[in-house]
């Protein structure tokens, strides 16, 4: 079977990469930058997902598409979210449909439903999707264009939205919480910390997701951890492990999140709309439609946490890391180094 992944460059893409590698399929990877860690098999071609003509020859003799390309929250990219993340999925949906593939695996993102629910229960697929910023609306237009150009010519759809990502070599944001504790400077928390967060690790997110696809049932799947509590007792483990003296500091919300707005607006700040908007809130997936599929995880918060720590001290400051995909590359900080230096 042969599978065309675009964004194969990037965090997710390289992982169903190794994946479909492992089990004797054929890769074919596109994306605007080469990795040079790819896994040994795969074909590649510099290729933005824009180029029609491109993504047309890319899809010859694909049976399967994985559509991973796109801005990502922390781009701050404006309108290039809706040229990438909407018109550049049409472009993919469309080129698949002329191709014949004989599935599409999409994935998107928790952002597509704005807020997480103000009770602090578990988002599931009857969750209403309102996305607050730019990035979110992009990626939900994005899985409509796919359901809706897909699904008249009778390709399944399967969506895979992860909670936030872990496990070895993810870097992005999680950089900078890595850097700090390893330095013994505090860290912060918008509120008190006390709200519930769930993560996902790189592991169980791709075993959801060969299962999904082995599964032959198309769909949304909503995947995390099954694993998960506050963020603060995730924060001061992490810390413990590491054998840090850093500090979990909570914040005011109003202040926090309208100073992290303003910095954002004169880019001094390298936190997304997203990022500062929901951190301070409950945010999980009810994990049950993916354990009745059968699927099994491994990790819990802290077990990822742990790994993904341990990963950065070992690889996180290597130069092949410095200009990948954003999930992929340390984060320019911007005034947050400044904070670090008071913490």
């Amino acid at each position: 079977m042969k599978h065309l992944i675009t964004g194969g460059s990037g965090f997710i893409g390289t992982l169903v990469a190794r994946e479909l590698i492992e089990r004797g399929d054929q890769v074919h990877c596109i994306d605007i930058w080469e990795d040079p860690s790819r896994p040994e098999g795969t074909e590649f071609t510099l290729c933005n997902v824009l180029d029609r003509e491109c993504v047309r020859r890319a899809m010859k003799g694909v049976d399967v598409v994985h559509h991973n390309a796109a801005l990502v929250a922390q781009c701050d990219a404006g309108d290039e979210y809706w040229r990438v993340n909407v018109e550049g999925t049409r472009i993919v949906a469309e080129e698949a449909v002329n191709a014949g593939v004989q599935a599409f695996i999409h994935t998107s993102s928790t952002s597509v439903f704005g807020m997480p629910p103000e009770d602090g229960s578990a988002i599931t697929n009857d969750t209403p999707t309102v996305p607050i910023e730019a990035y979110g609306r992009s990626k939900l237009a994005g899985e409509k264009l796919t359901e809706e150009i897909c699904g008249k010519a009778d390709i399944p759809v399967i969506t895979i939205r992860p909670r936030a990502t872990l496990g070895a070599g993810r870097l992005g944001i999680y950089q900078i919480l890595f850097e700090w504790i390893s330095e013994n400077k505090n860290v912060y928390t918008i509120g008190d910390g006390s709200n519930i967060f769930q993560f996902i690790h790189r592991y169980d997110l791709m075993s959801l997701y060969m299962l999904a696809l082995d599964s032959n049932k198309p769909g949304t799947y909503n995947v995390g951890a099954t694993e998960f509590g506050p963020l603060r007792d995730d924060l001061e483990q992490l810390i413990e492990y590491a054998g840090s003296t850093s500090k979990v500091i909570g914040l005011p919300k109003g202040l926090t999140i309208n100073t992290l707005r303003l910095l954002r607006a004169l880019k001094l700040s390298p936190l997304a709309p997203y990022h500062y908007m929901t951190y301070h809130t409950s945010c999980y997936f009810d994990p049950q439609p993916c354990l009745d599929l059968g699927w099994k995880p491994k990790y819990s918060n802290m077990a990822m946490f742990k790994e993904s720590y341990d990963w950065y001290l070992e690889h996180g400051n290597e130069s092949v890391w410095q200009n990948g995909s954003p999930h992929r590359a340390p984060m320019a900080q911007k005034v947050l180094k400044l904070v670090k230096r008071f913490s």
